[in-house]
This record gives C-alpha cells, sequence and structure tokens, in this order.
C-alpha cells in the first residue's frame, strides 16, 4: 500500500503545480475547478492508502526479501454469475422512459426496483451460494 500512496502523493503534488500554472496561461474557469476538484479527489484517496498501508503489516509484494509463494492463497469472493443487475438496468430503463410516456412509468419502476435492488443485494444469502 506504501507504493500506491506515494503514486496518488506524487500525483497530489502534480496538480498542485499545474493547477495555477493552467489558470495564468488560460485564465479558463472550468478547466481550473476541474483540476481542483482533480486534486482533492487524489488527496482523499492518497490519504486513505496512506492510512491503511500503517494499519496493515507489510505484504510480500511490498518487502524487497518478498516471495511469490508468500502472497498464494485465497484472494477472496467472486460471484460466479448474477442475473440481478440485468434487471436493475432494464427497471432503470423503465424509470429513464418515464417522462417521456408518462409519470406513471417512473413510479411503476420504483416499486419494481425496491425489488431488483433488494434481489441484488440479497442474492448470496440463498441458494447455491449462501454464505
Amino acid at each position: 500500500m506504501k507504493v500506491e500512496a506515494w503514486i496518488f502523493g506524487a500525483l497530489v503534488i502534480f496538480l498542485v503545480i499545474v493547477t495555477p500554472v493552467y489558470w495564468f496561461m488560460s485564465h479558463e474557469i472550468t478547466g481550473t475547478v476541474a483540476l481542483i476538484l482533480t486534486f482533492f479527489l487524489v488527496l482523499m484517496i492518497a490519504g486513505y492508502l496512506a492510512l491503511i498501508a500503517r494499519r496493515i503489516p507489510a505484504r510480500p509484494e511490498d518487502r524487497k526479501d518478498g516471495d511469490i509463494a508468500e502472497g498464494a492463497g485465497e484472494l477472496g469472493f467472486f460471484p460466479p454469475h448474477s442475473k440481478w443487475p440485468l434487471f436493475c438496468a432494464l427497471t432503470f430503463g423503465l424509470f429513464i422512459l418515464g417522462p417521456i410516456f408518462g409519470w406513471w412509468l417512473s413510479i411503476l419502476a420504483t416499486g419494481i426496483a425496491v425489488a431488483t435492488i433488494t434481489g441484488w443485494i440479497y442474492e448470496f444469502y440463498r441458494g447455491d451460494y449462501a454464505h
């Protein structure tokens, strides 16, 4: 995590230098605001990674004497497949069509969205992949 924090820290320094230069050379407000917001976003990510790097022990890939075999093992749970993103996308499409064909369609889609989002959240609490 330390390497990632240093990369984002270098981006913060780059944005601190580039943003005022951009403003003085162009006097364009939209790009300057975008650079300022990018600075804060990158600063937030760099701060988060720096805090996490202090809390966790050194990973094998962070140490110079780290071995490949030390990083072996289970990496996490990755879902095999899911039907719920499709239903959520269809529901969102129905919601977007509401202002075109009538607001009742958006209200109907909001009710369906509750069911589809609930299904997506709780899909691994039952069935073959319950844990």
